[in-house]
């Protein structure tokens, strides 16, 4: 079930009022209705994918409740591992079997060796790699004895589930977003306003920026041959617009749909093509992910306690293993790889964490070397994204090739010019308003509220309305994928 689709809409409405008309009784009973809803969200795709959901959900509520009642670490360090082997043995089964199949076949063929391929269709079950790590941590954090263990089922299963950020994230932590299903919830009509608007810019960012780039970039990185430099740059930077309009306006619209029903998600996106570096992009891109591995794998690899050598190899593991989560083809892992090359020069000359406000956050003169270091911040993320998108390592070398030949500077040779120049003011457009709601956890946050309420509707009937005019065949979301 897609967030932009007639169906959904009809859900929404029908869980929104049976929710809110259940809170005068008992609070299990809300539980309860979030777990069949999202359980029917979830299974509207294949309702054999809510087999797996269903037994890791299980695996590790039992698990979290003898991690937190043995006090022999020996025990609770078998369970911890139990645990970890059972999430990661699903997700790299139904992930990247194949992967690993067709990859050892080629390097036997190599060294003359006849091995009969063996493969699978396997179905990827959605959202997988999210609520895989999201359950992990609650498994972790009980071992490290961070979380306690609660021993309401409905609860538990609720907030692995919780269908508004389920199938793309944020991966929510166990500390922060399972208390909210163990107190009672009042309705909040200024919250519930909030999150209508941060649903509505999610909207936007999906339906009339992403979908709309993803006609050109997926037209030009398709047929790539037939394009000269300049345009394999421009298809390039449409792909760049469509996977943050496509990514952040998912989390923009889980957000927002978790606030309709009065709870609270972390921020994942900050604006990350304002950095000026590519430490802070890092810190502001798909910012859930990014400090999962953080705390889960960077720290406890004993992160830069060890001095420049550990911290560089650390960092070298946690941005590989990032890359291969994102999918089974070596273009992720590559472009993992390059992201860590990018980032090694600021580790080693301390300048990770320069830049922690945002960019003339206090609204005062923005100088010249910051802005030079946004755009060429914004133009390396563009060429690494070539690696993202294409399908095979052969592609990304051959389109970024030409892009840095003398066709660089030959003119647009695409078919629909007219049509392009509005898509290229959407996307000016959409960029404006980025900037001015730049401060605030989405971009309408704040937005215009000091203006009349006039005003303010006008605009957003407005932002509807193009909605509306550019919706059409839905689309699904890029990291459904993952």
């Amino acid at each position: 079930m897609l967030f932009n689709s007639f169906t959904f809409i009809v859900f929404l409405i029908v869980v929104f009022a049976c929710f809110w008309s259940l809170n005068r009784y008992k609070l299990s009973y809300q539980n309860i209705l979030i777990l069949l809803a999202s359980y029917v969200f979830y299974g509207w795709w294949d309702w054999r994918f809510l087999t797996l959901i269903v037994f890791s959900t299980i695996v590790d509520y039992y698990i979290g409740l003898l991690l937190f009642k043995i006090a022999d670490d020996k025990k609770r360090k078998i369970l911890l591992w139990v645990s970890i082997s059972i999430n990661l043995g699903l997700l790299g089964f139904f992930k990247y079997f194949n992967f690993f199949i067709e990859n050892f076949i080629i390097v036997t063929e190599q060294i003359g060796w006849s091995v009969n391929p063996i493969s699978l269709s396997i179905i990827l079950p959605v959202g997988i790699s999210f609520y895989t790590f999201q359950t992990l941590s609650y498994t972790i954090d009980i071992y490290n004895r961070r979380f306690s263990a609660t021993k309401d089922f409905i609860a538990f299963a609720a907030f692995i589930s919780f269908f508004p950020q389920l199938v793309a994230g944020p991966i929510e932590r166990a500390k922060d977003l399972l208390p909210q299903f163990l107190k009672k919830r009042y309705f909040n009509y200024q919250q519930a306003i909030d999150g209508c608007r941060q649903i509505l810019w999610g909207f936007f960012k999906k339906i009339v920026i992403a979908d709309t780039c993803a006609i050109y970039a997926n037209d030009i990185f398709n047929h790539h041959t037939q394009y000269s430099g300049s345009t394999l740059a421009l298809g390039a930077f449409f792909f760049t617009i469509q996977i943050y309009g496509d990514f952040s306006g998912y989390s923009d619209i889980a957000i927002g749909l978790a606030r309709l029903f009065g709870f609270k998600l972390k921020q994942n996106f900050a604006f990350p093509y304002f950095s000026r570096n590519i430490a802070e992009f890092w810190r502001r891109w798909h910012i859930s992910l990014s400090t999962w591995f953080r705390d889960y794998l960077y720290i406890p690899l004993g992160g830069s306690r060890g001095g420049v050598r550990m911290s560089v190899r650390n960092t070298f593991i946690v941005f590989l293993v990032s890359g291969f989560w994102h999918g089974a083809n070596w273009t992720f892992i590559f472009w993992g790889a390059l992201h860590a090359l990018l980032f090694l020069p600021l580790l080693l000359r301390k300048q990770n964490r320069t830049y922690q406000d945002v960019i003339g956050a206090d609204n005062s003169n923005i100088s010249n070397k910051e802005i030079l270091s946004m755009l060429l911040t914004f133009m390396i993320v563009v060429l690494a994204w070539v690696f993202f998108r294409a399908t095979s390592l052969n592609q990304a070398v051959l389109i970024l090739s030409e892009i840095f030949s003398i066709s660089l500077f030959d003119p647009l040779a695409y078919n629909g010019i007219e049509k392009l120049s509005v898509t290229l003011s959407l996307i000016g457009f959409f960029f404006i308003i980025e900037w001015l709601g730049r401060n605030e956890k989405f971009a309408l946050e704040k937005f215009l509220l000091q203006k009349s309420r006039t005003f303010r509707y006008t605009f957003y009937i407005l932002i509807c309305f193009v909605i509306f005019w550019f919706s059409g065949q839905e689309q699904t979301f890029i990291y459904f994928q993952f």
